[in-house]
């Protein structure tokens, strides 16, 4: 009894600590969830069909994408590829965390599933505070945005029914974010190395191989880099 206790106040220690630091993601995900429901209601798909998707696939940029590949002609080895080259940054995220992840049990095949971004910017600049258990912190951080997004896509898609609208360029609130995130990791020295190898392989593959074809090529790129440099690069 006095074990499941501590573990009751250890995990409600971790939700307070996790909380504030999710409040900005709170606020995005809200607005992005929203935009990712209106444009579902938009294009024929009601509530459960929207929620299920954001359920099953969590993946922000490539739910927006799902969206086209849903109402275009059924071709899925081309969703197939599009889904790939837009989730490919995972394999930075993966990099990133292997040693804050490593040993935390059954947890982690959520919080594998569960690292988007914005999830990868706070786990990678923030150390639980002292007297927390790191397994439930990454665990409240990755959840409340689990739970934010959901509640985003339900929010829309029930709006979606009754304010109509131009919903054209909605599905940049995604990008915006993405800056802010971009930002907020500027602000430290030590991720301002990183940053500028990101911007440099972007702006090499775009002379390299052009606008449509500039995303895999400055990946690899990336990828060579930041293997090549990842302890120097503080990662």
């Amino acid at each position: 009894m006095e074990s499941s206790e501590q573990q009751r106040i250890s995990r409600l220690a971790a939700v307070k600590a996790a909380f504030p630091a999710t409040v900005p993601v709170l606020t995005g995900y809200i607005c992005l969830g929203m935009a990712f429901g209106i444009l579902m209601q938009t294009s024929g798909y009601g509530v459960g069909w929207a929620l299920l998707m954001s359920v099953i696939c969590f993946a922000g940029s490539g739910q927006f994408v799902g969206i086209t590949l849903l109402t275009a002609a059924f071709a899925p080895i081309q969703a197939f590829l599009i889904s790939v080259m837009i989730n490919a940054r995972h394999i930075f995220y993966g990099l990133s965390v292997l040693e804050k992840y490593r040993g935390l049990g059954r947890e982690r095949a959520f919080l594998i599933f569960g690292l988007t971004d914005e999830t990868f910017s706070l786990v990678s600049s923030l150390e639980p505070p002292e007297g927390t258990n790191r397994h439930d912190f990454y665990f409240w951080i990755t959840f409340l945005h689990y739970l934010y997004w959901l509640t985003g896509t339900v929010l829309g898609n029930l709006a979606g029914n009754i304010i109509t609208f131009d919903t054209t360029g909605i599905d940049f609130v995604l990008t915006a974010l993405f800056v802010v995130l971009f930002l907020e990791q500027w602000k430290k020295k030590e991720n301002r190395a990183a940053g500028v190898s990101g911007i440099l392989c972007a702006v090499a593959s775009l002379a390299g191989f052009g606008p449509e074809n500039l995303v895999i090529p400055a990946m690899v790129l990336l990828l060579i880099v930041l293997l090549g440099g990842r302890r120097r690069l503080c990662i």
